[in-house]
């Protein structure tokens, strides 16, 4: 039997509140003029969107209801009705609870029972890591159409409290870094749905013997009051690897699929941050990787919402790629050092 070719048939997004840019975190946080200059100079990421309220703390979106939105949208989108679902895979780095898990909270809003249910527990490579589970299970042929989501909500590690002046740099980055919102997208493995073909997925953990290059915390009543810091982020290795990893990750599908570099119309690049988004693609243009394949990126407007951003990007790609064009996605998890990456082509 022939390998079912797995379609992607819609993408969903949702994003929290208003857009917050760098001067309304420079007044939140009582930092001046020159920090907001150093977040556009050294971070490039204008806007994000929050899922706290920065002035109140509260909490005014949750991640099952971001995941309730992107998904429904997706669903009708496809034009699929939730008992058409029989597969859903899920990707988060930032899960409401330890349990029930936030893939079936979101099964249950959306009316979606008596299906298969996974959810992968990952930093930014997640979305790509369910995109491949889906697309692995779709192939067997024991199920037909899934849902694949990702999300995060990572203004929950905020301390609204906080002095940003004293705080160290490796904690620091992540208020300037990281928004908040989900994703979702439907796959068919019926070859007549349609208009592009999720061609390949790959994802490989590379962080033997490399320590970590992020870390976010789960407290429980016993360690609660500990003075470990909730996430924090080793910025200077980060710019290191990541353009370095997306580099491999791009020639390793390049030669999977035997495409050319100018194979490729459209590049979707890790979107870590603005400046690092920029870097990333005069890296792979530089070395012939992608050269003249036009950029698919959101991260100056969205943030970085981690398990999010594929599908914000997936989604301004669907609207473009026509017949015959091709696209290759990248996202790098710098957690323990995770490449992944996909390709898809227009039918």
């Amino acid at each position: 039997m022939d390998t079912p070719h797995i379609r992607i048939l819609s993408v969903g997004t949702a994003l929290p509140g208003p857009p917050v840019d760098n001067a309304a975190l420079a007044r939140r946080f009582g930092m001046d003029a020159l920090w907001e200059q150093w977040v556009d100079a050294f971070i490039g990421t204008r806007h994000r969107h929050l899922a706290v309220d920065i002035e109140t703390g509260e909490i005014g979106a949750s991640l099952s209801e971001l995941g309730v939105e992107a998904g429904r949208r997706a669903l009708e989108s496809a034009g699929v009705r939730p008992e058409e679902i029989d597969l859903v895979v899920m990707a988060t780095a930032t899960p409401e609870q330890l349990m029930p898990a936030t893939v079936n909270v979101i099964c249950d809003a959306l009316g979606i029972d008596d299906v298969a249910t996974y959810q992968l527990q990952s930093g930014c490579s997640g979305a790509v890591q369910a995109l491949d589970v889906a697309h692995q299970l779709l192939q067997t042929g024991r199920h037909r159409t899934a849902l694949v989501i990702g999300g995060d909500v990572l203004a929950r590690f905020y301390d609204c409290d906080a002095r940003l002046d004293r705080l160290p740099p490796d904690q620091l980055v992540n208020y300037v870094l990281f928004g908040d919102g989900a994703g979702a997208a439907v796959l068919s493995a019926d070859a007549s749905a349609g208009r592009c073909e999720l061609v390949s997925v790959r994802t490989r953990l590379t962080g033997l013997n490399r320590p970590a290059g992020a870390t976010m915390e789960w407290f429980g009543p016993v360690d609660r009051d500990s003075d470990r810091p909730a996430a924090t982020e080793d910025y200077k290795a980060i710019e290191k690897r990541v353009p370095e990893m997306s580099e491999e990750t791009l020639h390793e599908l390049l030669d999977d699929l035997d495409w050319r570099p100018e194979d490729v119309t459209y590049l979707l690049p890790p979107q870590l941050s603005g400046r690092m988004t920029r870097r990333i693609v005069e890296r792979l243009g530089a070395v012939g990787g992608a050269v003249g394949a036009e950029e698919v990126s959101c991260v100056n407007e969205t943030g970085n919402n981690a398990n999010a951003l594929v599908f914000f990007q997936l989604e301004r790609a669907l609207e473009r790629l026509a017949p015959g064009e091709r696209a290759i996605g990248i996202a790098i998890e710098s957690s323990k050092w995770i490449k992944a990456g996909f390709a898809l082509e227009g039918v």
